[in-house]
């Protein structure tokens, strides 16, 4: 699957509508963005079931600082809607694969339920 272009508008629904979305925030600007930019394009075309998905941080600053991104590329992938994986820097080709073979191996059952126990202990619904 090719990745996709992201914006605030459509993130909430691709991450709850999809299994597994990683998102890559990046800028034009951005010397590092450009070199990870074909390492996440190249990695895409050997998932069709993960959403690759690219964001422009300058296009899209408040949902970017919203989210926590200080500096650029940030790495974040989301699983059944939580988010289990959150880097800023490059990752090389063979990095970037231990990312996903990680989330596609994740014990989901697992995840939500600290996800839960984490939402009671801060009083959260």
């Amino acid at each position: 699957m090719a990745t996709i272009e992201l914006n605030s508008d459509q993130f909430e629904k691709t991450i709850s509508d999809n299994d597994i979305v990683l998102v890559d925030f990046w800028a034009e600007w951005c010397p590092p963005c450009k070199r990870f930019g074909p390492v996440f394009e190249a990695e895409s075309e050997s998932h069709s079931d993960i959403v690759f998905a690219k964001l422009d941080t300058d296009a899209n600053q408040a949902l970017s600082g919203q989210l926590g991104v200080s500096s650029i590329p940030t790495l974040m992938a989301f699983r059944e809607g939580v988010l289990v994986f959150n880097q800023a820097g490059a990752l090389q080709a063979p990095q970037l694969k231990q990312v996903v073979d990680a989330v596609k191996g994740l014990d989901m059952e697992k995840v939500h339920a600290e996800v839960a126990k984490l939402k009671e202990e801060h009083g959260e619904a």
